[in-house]
């Protein structure tokens, strides 16, 4: 699994004109699936997205977690983070999984996400065209990749 993610003021996923989820401060979280991810990516991945130390305590250091925070998290699945552009200039998607494994594994996700922040993570729709926009804080971006993980 690869993952964006994006400390936010705000952030929405938009759907057919439509706001489908909002959060204010917390995590906007691009989710990348391959066919080799498992539930312990799964497991992982969630921990490590609600543990990271990434918001400002009191003294303006990054040493909050979103948890710590009570903030919200909104999780999107985007197969474009696993596009390879070694060849050419249009990138290939076949690290990517076909949704009968990516689906299945998204919303186990969205499950154990929640089950770690201890509330509903927003989220997009599987294989719909969203529209997400976001205020990115600080600007803070992180990625992680569970088969890399550093």
């Amino acid at each position: 699994m690869r993952a964006v993610i994006q400390r936010v003021s705000k952030a929405s996923v938009t759907i057919d004109g439509n706001i489908y989820s909002q959060i204010g401060n917390g995590l906007l979280v691009l989710l990348g699936i391959e066919d080799a991810d498992t539930m312990e990516d799964i497991d992982w991945l969630s921990g490590k997205i609600v543990n990271l130390r990434i918001f400002d305590d009191a003294a303006g250091v990054m040493n909050e977690s979103v948890i710590d925070k009570k903030g919200d998290i909104i999780l999107v699945s985007q197969f474009t983070l696993h596009a390879s552009t070694k060849k050419g200039n249009r990138p290939s998607y076949i690290k990517a999984s076909k949704p009968d494994v990516a689906v299945p594994l998204y919303e186990k996700m969205i499950q154990q996400l929640s089950a770690d922040l201890g509330k509903q993570v927003g989220t997009g729709i599987f294989g719909a065209d969203m529209k997400v926009e976001l205020l990115n804080d600080g600007p803070v971006t992180i990625v992680i990749d569970t088969k890399n993980k550093e």
